[in-house]
């Protein structure tokens, strides 16, 4: 017995032992009487086994309208169209439509004259379910190529064939279709005297080239990820940098380097002993006001000492530093003009303000023993 393959599955209530439920092809031998109006010739018969209904018990047989043409052409397709109307809980088909091209099934239909296309073509088979309010309808369409051994017009049989429908139980039923006659004829059957046409025109045909696609978006992609590297490496060199400046110095130490290049100059020896005590008194006034918080070259004698008396805690040698600054102003405007002896004093007087007014260097204690 010849088998074609539709996709069915295993189950032991439905047929008794575990098989796959296949499609069998029949040909059913009848006798005719040729005639003038009759095909010129039969498709090979053959003998097949009845195709065997499998109902479960307590299950209803679904209604099944069959349509399939009366007349084919040989090479094309002809659909076998069944219109199932079953429950909702059952399915047609339940594993799609499947044929073993390899089958000794599919080749044993081949010699009986239909071909099955392939379901990768242009004609694949088809089914639609359609549920309705009571009940489902299942639209099955099967392509059926007829291929006659003789040119001509041909009278040929299309045997009946299992169509497998699960119910929601598991069980699986069998129905049979009928078998279905054809006429056959020739493509060429209305040319009285057929000639060979020759080949069509080649067309053109473009393939896929994977690789320059592969390539064409690896390219792509660089030059996106070039550009938004270039934009950001833009952007980083447009944001503005921070300097790191370092600290600045103290007041007290610029105040002793610029006493010490002052008395390292050679001011005295020039004579220009005026320019020298000026030096001393400047240094020293702006050292004030940078520790104390004014500007101390701005600001008067008078406003200096106000500022200074309210100094928290007072300053130890404050008497020192207002004599210091009464003696500058009576060189300064009372044009009185110093010794070499004055301006080396007022240099070290200078010195002993500053080294005297250095804030005291705060001790931290010590961490516990624990900690450390």
């Amino acid at each position: 017995m010849k088998r074609v393959l539709f996709g069915t599955r295993r189950t032991a209530a439905a047929v008794g032992c575990s098989s796959v439920l296949v499609y069998t092809l029949f040909s059913v031998l009848t006798a005719h009487a040729q005639s003038p109006d009759e095909p010129k010739s039969k498709a090979p018969s053959r003998v097949w086994e009845p195709c065997t209904e499998v109902i479960p018990q307590g299950a209803n047989r679904p209604a099944v309208i069959e349509t399939f043409p009366e007349r084919g052409v040989s090479g094309y397709t002809s659909n076998l169209v069944l219109t199932i109307t079953h429950g909702k809980g059952e399915t047609v088909m339940p594993a799609g439509f499947k044929v073993q091209a390899s089958s000794e099934a599919l080749k044993t239909l081949q010699t009986m004259g239909f071909a099955i296309p392939d379901q990768d073509g242009g004609s694949p088979a088809v089914v639609e379910r359609r549920d309705q309010e009571t009940n489902a309808v299942t639209t099955v369409t099967i392509p059926f190529v007829a291929l006659p051994p003789d040119p001509g017009r041909t009278e040929m049989i299309l045997p009946p064939m299992p169509i497998a429908v699960a119910r929601a139980s598991g069980d699986l039923m069998t129905l049979c279709t009928k078998p279905h006659a054809i006429l056959v004829e020739d493509p060429t059957i209305n040319e009285p005297d057929p000639k060979v046409k020759p080949n069509a025109p080649p067309r053109p045909q473009r393939e896929e080239w994977v690789l320059a696609k592969q390539v064409t978006i690896g390219v792509l992609i660089g030059a996106v990820i070039n550009a938004v590297a270039i934009y950001l490496y833009l952007k980083w060199r447009q944001k503005p940098k921070v300097k790191r400046l370092p600290p600045p110095k103290l007041p007290w130490i610029i105040a002793l380097e610029e006493l010490s290049a002052i008395r390292r100059s050679t001011l005295l020896a020039d004579g220009k002993g005026d320019e020298y005590f000026d030096k001393v008194s400047d240094t020293v006034r702006k050292y004030l006001g940078a520790r104390y918080g004014f500007d101390g070259l701005e600001t008067t004698t008078d406003e200096m000492r106000s500022i200074l008396r309210r100094v928290v805690p007072p300053i130890q040698n404050f008497g020192e530093i207002v004599r210091f600054l009464e003696d500058c102003d009576l060189v300064k405007f009372a044009r009185a003009v110093p010794s070499n002896e004055d301006c080396t004093e007022a240099l070290d007087r200078g010195e002993l303000i500053v080294r005297t007014t250095v804030p005291p260097i705060e001790k931290r204690p010590a961490p516990p023993k624990e900690a450390a």
